[in-house]
């Protein structure tokens, strides 16, 4: 059994505050013996004030938040997967998922391919695409606690070509770091969580932003860990903290078998009239 831990956070304005409660987390993570730690979509910054956060987000080399995990996974021994910050990328920012080893090397970037330009029936306006800009590549990072790691972000949760890419490169388990309305998540992210574990036959692990943010904004919470069979492991609720979930990763191969879709698969044609 692999043990993880999902940090479930409402984050703020401040990237100094951000790095000193992701350290706090980390070493509570490794006390309650997890192998990795897994933090949601922007665990720098939230902040809707694009003027105002221009002044926070810095290049990923200058990135106090980035610098302070690193640091904290080698004095704990513990892998992270950063759900993502923002960073700079040229004129723009870059919204990133990282993961880090128990040295503290990042071993892997994921820059978000999908970005949330949408209008909500509540009246929730969202354009992302205005200060960030979208990733090109999928990525699967080797070698992890949890085997080999498939990288999303949120929005990514709606496109299942991603995920079937990502499990066809053979990875084991899938990372859905997230910030999600309450309303789209009430009505999607529990259903969608599991069906990507069960399209690919795979651990879906899901930390994400919860509460009354900053500047306003709410965010729904649920951090979720959901096995290949689509059953949930671990279901963080409301509020903020860690939650812990046990992976039996034999569990892949055990699923897999009994519904072979992976090998099932084939390409589909173009779509006649």
């Amino acid at each position: 059994m692999t043990r993880i831990a999902l940090f479930q956070s409402c984050t703020g304005i401040d990237p100094a505050r951000s790095a000193d409660q992701l350290a706090a987390a980390m070493a509570e993570a490794k006390a309650g013996g997890a192998a990795m730690l897994f933090t949601p979509e922007m665990s720098n910054i939230v902040d809707s004030d694009r003027e105002r956060a221009g002044r926070s987000v810095a290049e990923e080399g200058a990135d106090p938040v980035l610098a302070a995990v690193r640091s904290a996974a080698r004095e704990h021994g513990l892998w992270v997967h950063i759900g993502s910050l923002a960073v700079r990328s040229g004129d723009r920012f870059a919204n990133r998922g990282f993961v880090i080893d128990d040295a503290g090397d990042v071993r892997g970037r994921y820059d978000k391919i999908h970005l949330f330009d949408v209008d909500l029936p509540t009246g929730e306006s969202w354009r992302e695409s205005a200060s960030y800009r979208a990733g090109g590549e999928a990525v699967v990072v080797r070698g992890t606690p949890v085997g080999d790691l498939g990288l999303t972000i949120c929005y990514d949760l709606r496109f299942p070509a991603l995920f079937a890419a990502l499990a066809e490169a053979g990875a084991s388990a899938i990372a859905v770091p997230a910030a999600f309305t309450v309303p789209t998540g009430r009505a999607h992210w529990h259903v969608l969580l599991r069906a990507r574990a069960i399209e690919a036959g795979m651990f879906v692990i899901a930390a994400a932003q919860s509460g009354h943010h900053e500047d306003g904004r709410r965010t729904f919470g649920h951090s979720l860990a959901v096995d290949p069979w689509g059953e949930v492991l671990a279901d963080g609720g409301e509020g903020n903290g860690l939650v812990f979930a046990e992976l039996d990763l034999g569990r892949i191969a055990e699923v897999r078998g009994r519904i072979p879709v992976l090998a099932h698969r084939r390409p589909i044609g173009p779509v006649s009239d």
